[in-house]
């Protein structure tokens, strides 16, 4: 019986060739995975998430909120230990840590937090594959989003793995780190008007 070849793990350039052909794609573990088309609650959940956030997304300090943190949404990160790109839907730097905001393609300094919104295509990589990564680069903060389920998972870094610090739902009002300086609430981070 013939042997099936394997197939080599895909790699960086040929990510590159497929986001050069318009295509939102990351590198996970030698694969390439397609990102979902935003559905309008993902696309709002991440516009929301900036409202939420605006007051970090500055220098610390002033009359506008606590301040501190370089904001963005779907940037890519190379996670070089890995070799992994991962187009976050949301991520932040501490300032503290990064005098300028980073400016490269792919983003190559790690995060301090990260967000992702879950698809039901793509939420296996960002709860398992992802969650290991991120882990294992020293990410401080992971945020999971579930719109499909209206909750909101809040993992802080500790070894030998994340601890679960914080699960939310729709309706309750949360300070989740590291924004827990103000109260979030997780309805609006999900796209919902019903606690505005």
């Amino acid at each position: 019986m013939p042997m099936s070849a394997k197939r080599a793990p895909a790699t960086f350039d040929d990510l590159v060739r497929l986001r050069d052909d318009g295509r939102a794609v990351e590198l996970v573990a030698g694969e390439i995975v397609e990102k979902a088309a935003p559905t309008p609650a993902h696309g709002r959940a991440e516009l929301r998430f900036g409202e939420a956030l605006g007051g970090y997304n500055r220098r610390t300090g002033g009359p506008h909120g606590p301040g501190g943190w370089w904001l963005m949404t779907e940037v890519e990160v190379l996670y070089e230990k890995s070799h992994e790109v991962f187009r976050h839907d949301v991520l932040g730097f501490r300032r503290d840590r990064h005098a300028s905001c980073p400016s490269e393609t792919p983003v190559r300094a790690c995060p301090d937090w990260v967000c992702e919104i879950l698809s039901p295509s793509t939420a296996r990589y960002d709860i398992v594959q992802k969650q290991r990564t991120l882990h294992g680069h020293g990410v401080a903060h992971y945020w999971i989003l579930d719109p499909e389920h209206a909750t909101l998972t809040v993992l802080r870094h500790s070894e030998p793995a994340y601890l679960r610090i914080l699960d939310a739902g729709a309706g309750e009002r949360v300070r989740a780190e590291p924004f827990d300086a103000v109260e979030i609430s997780v309805s609006a981070l999900l796209g919902r008007d019903d606690d505005d």
